[in-house]
């Protein structure tokens, strides 16, 4: 079979080639800025099954999804995930997919790390907001910095094609750390993209107060580090500079102060089933409704998924300055 372009094309001329997948909403961590302390979980049978999510994503790939990145919660937590990316992986032979990646808290990497290698997956973002134990403790409420950074050496070990940290940056929590946590990307031979708080779910904290912007953290790090613009593409939203003498890059994902609205090219499908066109509007399909009505109807649901690109809005609407503006947690959205 031929590797198709993508017939996922919105009002707006933009073609989607990448889906983020969340799996499950559930985490070992309970990170300060993506759910609540006290969560309440989905019912099981509200969330797709790991056949559901295979047939879901071969549905996108035969429509010329290029790029798909596993989600959570933590993905890793979710039973029997090593024969999901066993499957996942296999549709790189048969359709457009080029490109399986995961985001990860790296807590399950020492467990999956090389399992996730053979079965396909190309690269691994890893959430790392702090290197201060205690306060990464304190950040995700649960979280031991010592197995996150065991996972991360499992995971260089394994010889994913590139790995990536991800670090949301908080006034007051740890924007001191954005020179050290690039130093210790450098250090590893890692990238590193700091990320903007977004107003997804209610939280304990006032957004507002902890805002820290992609622009404060670049001027920080240009009094240490000679970056320069880059012009990588990795089929996200990063902003990417290149370290002058390094391998690494630094990333910012800033959807307050440098939206990346105008080049969106993906979609999320939520661990109930829900096909976001966009993470900041509701503007949604509900895929689990049409498979479980027509189960092993491939068509409709690729029927389905094109007709969704009607509905994909032209933007977002975040303001740091509301809180919650989407009432949905983060964990369930995929992060």
């Amino acid at each position: 079979m031929d590797k198709l372009d993508s017939q996922l094309i919105d009002r707006f001329g933009r073609k989607v080639t990448y889906v983020r997948m969340s799996i499950t909403d559930r985490c070992d961590f309970r990170c300060v800025y993506c759910m609540d302390e006290e969560m309440t979980f989905m019912p099981r049978d509200q969330v797709l099954s790991l056949e559901e999510i295979v047939f879901i994503l071969r549905a996108f790939c035969e429509l010329g999804v290029e790029k798909v990145r596993v989600t959570g919660g933590e993905p890793l937590v979710r039973r029997n995930v090593d024969w999901l990316f066993e499957q996942i992986g296999e549709l790189k032979q048969s359709t457009a997919l080029k490109e399986l990646t995961i985001t990860t808290n790296g807590s399950q990497l020492t467990k999956y790390a090389e399992s996730m290698v053979k079965s396909g997956v190309d690269r691994v973002n890893i959430s790392l907001d702090s290197l201060q134990a205690d306060r990464f403790r304190e950040l995700t409420r649960t979280g031991d910095l010592n197995k996150v950074l065991k996972g991360i050496t499992a995971a260089k070990q394994a010889g994913f094609k590139r790995i990536k940290l991800n670090a949301v940056i908080m006034k007051g929590r740890n924007d001191d750390e954005v020179i050290d946590l690039a130093r210790f990307a450098i250090d590893n031979d890692l990238d590193i993209s700091y990320i903007e708080e977004m107003p997804l779910g209610q939280v304990s904290h006032q957004r507002q107060e902890s805002f820290f912007s992609s622009d404060e953290a670049l001027a920080q790090l240009q009094t240490v580090f000679d970056l320069q613009a880059s012009v990588a593409k990795t089929g996200g939203p990063s902003r990417y500079y290149q370290l002058a003498g390094s391998q690494s890059k630094i990333g910012f994902i800033s959807p307050h102060t440098h939206n990346f609205c105008e080049s969106c090219n993906r979609v999320r499908v939520t661990t109930e089933g829900r096909l976001l066109l966009c993470l900041g509007q509701e503007h949604s399909v509900d895929l689990r409704a049409v498979i479980r009505r027509y189960p092993d109807d491939i068509e409709r649901l690729k029927q389905a998924i094109i007709d969704s690109m009607a509905i994909k809005p032209e933007g977002h609407d975040f303001n740091i300055k509301e809180q919650p503006v989407i009432f949905r947690h983060m964990s369930v959205t995929g992060g």
